[in-house]
């Protein structure tokens, strides 16, 4: 009661230790210590169907053979956070996290606070993607993670939802590394809703490598 703004975490005994009764005490909690990239994403997928966005802590470490790009938009899923020695990272990974915290302060309002839509699961495809929209379908943050694709596997469209079928949005992929443009066609293209959730865009590129990802921003224009 004297300190009812300070954020306190829910940790112990290796994470996954939470339940609602708990979290009237906690601003937050641990998933799992097992912060590989990979694996997060099926850890932060299940507990999406319990537990909102904003209570859900996720660290890049240095845990995973995967690139810092990945577990970075792996973590930015839910709540972000740091537990890696940063004096490690190259001069592109330092520029590369120092702009993905801006976008992520950005976009977070909509994480904390929007709808969550599963578009496609992992435990059915070799991707997962999954968006939020903000209550008053102006923006949106779509992330796709490309886990284990086969030679030339195809990736067909997908279907985006939480949009507003009459509004205009401009899609736009962030969190790139430095010198890094995207190749996506649909990056700082324009569609309707309505197209958005009835046709469709690419997410995911044919014959991506795996544990790549893609982080799209998604906003209404005039």
């Amino acid at each position: 009661k004297k300190y009812p703004h300070v954020p306190i975490m829910l940790c112990s005994g290796g994470g996954g230790r939470v339940d609602y009764g708990a979290m009237k005490y906690f601003t937050e909690f641990w998933p799992s210590d097992n912060t590989d990239g990979l694996e997060r994403v099926f850890i932060q997928w299940g507990f999406s169907y319990f537990f909102p966005a904003n209570t859900i802590t996720n660290h890049i470490t240095s845990w995973g053979k995967q690139s810092l790009k990945f577990r970075t938009d792996v973590a930015m899923m839910d709540k972000l956070g740091y537990d890696i020695d940063v004096a490690e990272f190259t001069k592109d990974e330092l520029l590369f996290s120092q702009q993905a915290v801006a976008n992520y302060k950005r976009f977070s309002p909509t994480v904390y606070q929007g709808n969550l839509y599963r578009l496609v699961s992992p435990y059915e495809n070799n991707r997962a993607v999954l968006m939020y929209s903000d209550e008053a379908k102006n923006s949106a943050i779509l992330f796709a993670y490309n886990l284990s694709s086969r030679y030339r596997e195809f990736f067909n469209p997908v279907k985006l939802q939480g949009l507003d079928s009459l509004k205009k949005y401009k899609i736009k992929e962030i969190n790139l590394m430095p010198n890094v443009k995207s190749v996506l066609a649909s990056n700082d293209k324009i569609y309707t809703g309505e197209y958005l959730m009835n046709v469709g865009i690419d997410v995911s590129k044919t014959n991506s490598e795996p544990l790549t990802s893609v982080v799209l921003e998604i906003t209404t224009t005039n």
